[in-house]
């Protein structure tokens, strides 16, 4: 059996010995949205420290564990917390929470993250919604033999964020008066800031927003087939658009401000994937 799939399963084992939770949609929170539980009907929570060979969290602001539950009786498993590849997990490790959601059950993945605004009409604070996305000099997931069981050796990436959940966001922020952006999403691999140099390169490639997380992740859940679609909390203007130096604790800050949008979006976007489900 493939090393990779073997730990996989060997997870998801631990996982059911804990609970039998089905759900239908899963989420990764980023930064800004920690407090997310407070939206979902909480049926049970799981520390990651409880899953044997999961990857935990390193990263202020990341607690580590899944939260099992709905939001408008629609199940779902929230990731509070994700690992990224700077904290010096293997790639596999990174992807390993996404592909054990969809093993779950999970036919919707909904990515959150906070990112740098590479567009220059962005503001802190802004909520943009992930048209497509940019791999930079992180490892793709699937390099190495294919994990056969999880899907085909090369997939298709046309449409990896899936344009009818895309819509509902959008629809979503329309009802709730939520200013959305849209744009493309670029992820480096950290834990660095990029350097003004890297973001007018970015810019010149057509990256709206720049992180380090998610893509990976959506790569590795349009393997699987789920669908996919994601939002980044614009935390910040990347490096060389203003004077100031780039901190965690401006990230963390600027999320936290945008916390009450962005998880209202969040919540009012499920809902409406429920048709879909």
């Amino acid at each position: 059996m493939n090393e990779i799939y073997d730990k996989l399963t060997k997870c998801y084992q631990r996982v059911r010995e804990y609970t039998d939770f089905k759900p239908l949609a899963a989420i990764v929170l980023g930064s800004g949205l920690g407090d997310y539980a407070s939206q979902i009907r909480v049926e049970s929570e799981l520390p990651y420290g409880q899953i044997d060979g999961f990857p935990v969290s390193t990263v202020p602001g990341h607690a580590g564990k899944f939260i099992f539950g709905t939001i408008d009786d629609i199940p779902v498993v929230c990731m509070k917390g994700r690992v990224h590849y700077y904290e010096g997990y293997d790639i596999s490790d990174v992807v390993l929470p996404v592909r054990l959601m969809g093993l779950m059950g999970a036919k919707i993945l909904f990515l959150t993250n906070a990112a740098g605004g590479v567009n220059p009409s962005f503001h802190a604070g802004d909520l943009m919604l992930i048209r497509d996305h940019i791999a930079l000099f992180a490892p793709n997931p699937l390099i190495g033999p294919n994990v056969e069981e999880l899907g085909v050796r090369f997939p298709d990436m046309s449409t990896v964020y899936d344009r009818q959940l895309q819509e509902l966001i959008r629809t979503a922020a329309g009802e709730n008066d939520i200013s959305l952006q849209e744009g493309v999403y670029t992820q480096l691999t950290g834990p660095s800031f990029e350097s003004p140099a890297e973001i007018k390169m970015l810019r010149l490639l057509g990256a709206d927003a720049v992180g380090m997380s998610t893509v990976v992740e959506a790569i590795a859940a349009n393997h699987m087939g789920m669908r996919i679609c994601g939002i980044s909390c614009i935390s910040n203007l990347a490096a060389g658009m203003t004077e100031s130096p780039l901190t965690h604790e401006e990230v963390q800050e600027a999320a936290d401000l945008a916390a009450p949008r962005f998880a209202k979006l969040v919540t009012e976007s499920v809902k409406k994937f429920g048709a879909l489900l």
